[in-house]
């Protein structure tokens, strides 16, 4: 493994890579000239669908609360991250392609392996520039103490480490005599909602007992998982209270609605959606308590409040999982209903109401703007793929900073004593303005060279459940957007950073 930066040379690469906000182009402002640095609160569900949300359009589902920030605020509908929940944090918190810093994958307990000890995260940077960090939820990045929230920025963690389905009640967990009631009330449940059941199976110990965690500590294994939406909501509100006087970054990754799902008790049956209804409907009341806490502490118009999610809704799960609406496929594919999610952000005083953008973006651009928004940029000396989102948050004639977002093929890995993966990502798919472009990569003329191959190409704009492929009708997008993603490629595969590795055994 590569050794870790000692505290003061990594504060050092920090600060610089505030310099350019400071560059002579633009006179240093004084203290007294410079505006307050604004709070940040990121609310980040978990397989939520892009059409689980009423100002998305579900019939269903009530969240008042989030249609109001969008009200108020600006609403995305071209937002992207990635297909599976552990590439998605991943570039999220780095502002980076997960293919580029070795992420593609999904950690599962006891890994040897996670986020890189000199990656920089979001909460890094705003700790450096004075910010209070905390993180309620799941993390999803490694579960061993160097790879943990509070080794990589955040003053304090509440939560789950890794997914709640990994835990010693998962549905492929083989059958075994005298079973509790919880195991049994899974295997009911996933049979009621009709679970695509592959044949595979675990053995009995295949996922430890499922930690909560405070900060770097275990205080409860297999929690009642109905408590936690309300848990966290209750420790944003008292962190949000708590540092009022000072500018905070609070990152809330709520474990719902993956599966299992829970919800808490005045919730059961409040939706016409069901139990997953019910899941989305709590979610929606928390983040109304933000909102009132903010209000009430007098800070509603210093605090840019984000709600998106990690990646689509997890089909396999019948009526247990979310809707992507109009967008074909669900979470681990690249199709849109994969890998296009809800995206909301308010500001008062800064973000006009009611903006909604059609522009591309990405979860990896929350990274820059964040930076920007506190006084700096990203680190300068590494490869940031994530934009600045201000002038689409603020601007309804803006175009995004991307020519091309670019979709890499990710996964789980199941086997820990398998050791870390190599990092070969396969490129998928460019979307560029309305046009998306499936690709496949194949060797090429020069060693070590990859080819790019399409293979069809949609018009979201005119085709959002890319039905239509319009390959043979517009080649000369094909052949922009082949060169395109070749070049890109070729770049990323030349400046990838490695995986975090743990020295020893576990």
């Amino acid at each position: 493994m590569t050794p870790k930066l000692d505290r003061q040379a990594r504060m050092l690469t920090i600060a610089a890579s505030f310099l350019p906000a400071l560059a002579p182009a633009a006179p240093a402002l004084t203290a007294a000239e410079r505006p307050a640095r604004p709070n940040f609160v990121l609310i980040f569900t978990d397989d939520q669908g892009y059409a689980d949300l009423g100002i998305q359009g579900h019939p269903y589902i009530r969240t008042p609360n989030i249609d109001r920030m969008a009200r108020e605020g600006a609403r995305f509908t071209d937002f992207y991250a990635q297909p599976f929940c552990g590439p998605s944090r991943a570039a999220l918190m780095t502002g980076t392609y997960p293919s580029r810093n070795s992420l593609m994958f999904n950690h599962i307990p006891r890994a040897r392996t996670g986020i890189h000890p000199n990656e920089i995260t979001i909460a890094e940077l705003l700790k450096d520039r004075g910010y209070a960090t905390a993180m309620l939820g799941k993390w999803h990045l490694g579960d061993a103490p160097q790879f943990l929230p509070t080794r990589n920025g955040f003053d304090s963690y509440y939560g789950l480490p890794y997914s709640n389905d990994m835990w010693p009640y998962h549905p492929k967990i083989i059958r075994r005599p005298d079973e509790d009631e919880r195991m049994r009330h899974t295997r009911e449940r996933t049979a009621y909602t009709g679970y695509a059941q592959s044949d595979e199976t675990y053995p009995v110990d295949w996922f430890p007992p499922l930690p909560l965690m405070e900060n770097e500590e275990v205080i409860e294994i297999n929690p009642q998982q109905e408590l936690l939406t309300a848990a966290y909501t209750e420790r944003a509100v008292a962190f949000i209270e708590a540092n009022r006087e000072r500018p905070f970054f609070l990152y809330l990754a709520h474990t719902m609605p993956h599966v299992p799902l829970f919800r808490g008790r005045r919730f059961r049956g409040k939706s016409l959606r069901g139990l997953y209804g019910d899941v989305i409907e709590e979610i929606d009341h928390g983040v109304g308590r933000i909102l009132e806490t903010l209000e009430a502490a007098g800070i509603d118009e210093q605090t840019l409040v984000i709600f998106t999610s990690d990646n689509g809704p997890w089909a396999g799960y019948g009526i247990d999982a979310g809707s992507a609406g109009l967008l074909r496929g669900s979470k681990g594919t690249l199709f849109e209903g994969g890998i296009r999610v809800p995206a909301v952000m308010r500001w008062p005083g800064q973000i006009p109401a009611n903006l909604v953008t059609s522009e591309i973006a990405s979860n990896m651009d929350i990274f820059p703007t964040l930076a920007k928004l506190a006084g700096g940029a990203p680190p300068a000396d590494r490869a940031i793929d994530g934009r600045d989102l201000w002038p689409l948050m603020t601007d309804p004639q803006a175009k995004s900073a991307h020519e091309a977002l670019y979709f890499y093929e990710g996964g789980f890995r199941y086997k820990a004593e398998d050791g870390p993966p190599k990092n070969d990502p396969k490129l998928k798919a460019v979307r560029s303005g309305p046009w998306k472009l499936y690709v496949e990569t194949a060797p090429g003329d020069e060693p070590g060279s990859l080819a790019v191959i399409p293979t069809e190409l949609f018009n979201l704009h005119y085709d959002i459940s890319e039905k239509y492929p319009l390959t043979d009708k517009h080649p000369e997008v094909v052949e922009r957007l082949t060169k395109r993603a070749k070049s890109f490629n070729d770049s990323l595969r030349r400046s990838t950073r490695p995986l975090g590795r743990l020295a020893g055994r576990r």
